[in-house]
């Protein structure tokens, strides 16, 4: 996919409104050859998704050898809004707290005092932590109104070929 195509559906609307939502799932290969999806934080910088973690997550020695990822980003409404994108990850260590983990954490419901307790703890537990930054090289849409999963759009070719035959 060319990246004025990923761009183009990275700036529509419900795009910006699904990447300034709080929590992805990454989908990468585990170190036993395995699948594997968990929900992390994430944040949207205009070109990459950023997301940050412990610097002994079992997830890093899985994409150092293996950075292709798929991240999924979703409503829970119907019909659902659906983001899809795939990436290579880049890992950056960094001493303390990222700046983007304070902000992915901003949106959660929390007191004044309640947001000063959490960061005290977080800067007391993490000396450093791990950027994962993907730049997607592929991004799909689907809002089951314009647009639809590929294997959906296959259906309704067909039917509509039979129906003409």
């Amino acid at each position: 996919m060319q990246q004025n195509e990923i761009m183009e559906i990275l700036n529509r609307p419900l795009s910006h409104e699904l990447l300034a939502r709080d929590i992805t799932r990454l989908a990468y290969v585990a170190a036993d050859g395995t699948p594997r999806t968990v929900p992390i934080g994430f944040t949207w910088n205009g070109a990459e998704i950023v997301m940050c973690t412990t610097t002994n997550a079992p997830k890093l020695a899985a994409l150092r050898r293996n950075p292709a990822v798929a991240l999924t980003i979703d409503t829970e409404v119907h019909p659902p809004k659906i983001l899809l994108l795939r990436g290579r990850a880049e890992l950056d260590v960094v001493e303390g707290i990222p700046e983007e983990y304070l902000q992915m954490n901003g949106s959660y419901e929390m007191t004044p005092e309640q947001r000063v307790e959490w960061e005290a703890e977080v800067r007391s537990l993490y000396e450093r932590m791990v950027r994962i930054v993907v730049t997607p090289t592929w991004a799909k849409l689907i809002d089951f109104e314009t647009t639809l999963p590929s294997a959906v759009e296959e259906l309704i070719r067909q039917r509509a070929e039979r129906q003409g035959a």
